[in-house]
């Protein structure tokens, strides 16, 4: 499957869920806690090809998730994913081991999940700040965008991987406030 998808700051979560289902989303998922954890080689050949190897817990629940490089887009991250449930998240990182990868990178983030159509909406709260992530067809996404007054300008390529390393070395700039404790999305 090819994913397609743009992300972008927001400034005030809670008025921006509001504007979200105003502009006719449902929601789908409240919010929840989703620990991610990259795995790569030791010689990094995942992260030197822009690949990714992810294991997403949710609660009891678990995914891995394989994503393929970037395909060249001026305005969206557009890769190939592949995606699966895994049943028992203990036994999988054992089969990662073994298969000589290690955690390289993790980081947890709250989510809650809005869908319009087949567009697919997430209110991210991260270490870094607050973000809204729309997934599917390009003229969805740029469609809905306007609607929540978002500019092609403010559109981010960048996965939350390579935005949390960039803020870890100090290199990131955005205007998005941080969140305080838990607060609520």
């Amino acid at each position: 499957m090819i994913e397609t998808e743009i992300k972008f700051i927001v400034a005030d979560p809670n008025s921006f869920r509001e504007k979200i289902l105003a502009n006719g989303a449902i929601l789908r998922k409240e919010r929840y806690r989703e620990k991610n954890i990259l795995y790569d080689f030791r010689s990094h050949d995942l992260e030197g090809h822009a690949q990714a190897l992810r294991l997403r817990l949710v609660g009891k629940k678990a995914w891995l998730t394989f994503k393929g490089s970037p395909q060249k887009s001026r305005r969206f991250k557009i890769r190939e994913e592949f995606e699966t449930e895994v049943r028992d998240a203990k036994q999988m990182r054992r089969i990662l081991k073994k298969l000589g990868l290690i955690p390289a990178f993790s980081y947890v983030k709250y989510r809650t999940v809005f869908q319009k159509g087949k567009l697919k909406i997430c209110l991210d709260e991260t270490p870094i700040g607050y973000f809204c992530e729309l997934e599917g067809e390009r003229p969805e996404i740029v469609r809905f965008a306007r609607r929540l007054g978002v500019a092609n300008k403010d559109f981010i390529k960048l996965d939350y991987i390579q935005l949390l390393k960039l803020a870890a070395k100090g290199e990131l700039n955005l205007s998005s406030p941080k969140p305080q404790g838990q607060a609520p999305l």
